[in-house]
């Protein structure tokens, strides 16, 4: 039986305890994490550090865990779900990736986020979108809050710094 195996649970047996790599792994084949991420939640479920550093670093010896096949799948997700360059540089930055590693993970995002952001604002206000000042006003805080910069801001709310 190997290390990534479970015995069979018989009736009445008690399940045996899982090592800090079965749990590592348990928690990798839902998603993907980064290699911080998946050593915080280990050492959340009572795994001591030096277990938890063994574990992540023989599964992202062996292809299993990839902070760059992470970050590109982050980049994708919150892109799809309308979040903005700024907040997806942020949250690439909790998860301990190296500047190179982030800038590497926005470059392979296809899409535009100004056509991102319109998408968002047209969801919300209407295909026409937001015609009223106070209601690009709230377009603009939107897209602010997840995460677009300027430049998108005024290209998918028509916003005039004049008005």
């Amino acid at each position: 039986m190997s290390e990534f195996e479970e015995p069979a649970a018989g009736k009445g047996k008690r399940r045996r305890e899982q090592t800090p790599l079965q749990r590592a792994l348990g928690l990798l084949v839902r998603r993907e994490h980064s290699r911080k991420e998946l050593g915080r939640k280990l050492k959340a479920r009572g795994i001591e550090a030096e277990a938890v550093d063994a574990a992540v670093n023989r599964l992202a010896e062996e292809g299993w865990q990839d902070d760059t096949r992470f970050a590109e799948a982050l980049v994708r997700n919150r892109a799809n779900t309308g979040y903005g360059p700024l907040h997806v540089r942020a949250e690439l930055g909790t998860h301990g990736l190296s500047g190179e590693q982030i800038e590497a993970a926005m470059a392979t995002f296809e899409g535009d986020w100004a056509e991102n952001a319109r998408e968002l604002v047209c969801r919300r206000f209407g295909e026409d979108g937001p015609q009223e000042l106070p209601q690009r006003r709230k377009a603009a805080d939107l897209l602010a809050r997840r995460g677009f910069d300027g430049s998108c801001i005024r290209s998918a709310t028509r916003y005039d710094p004049e008005d």
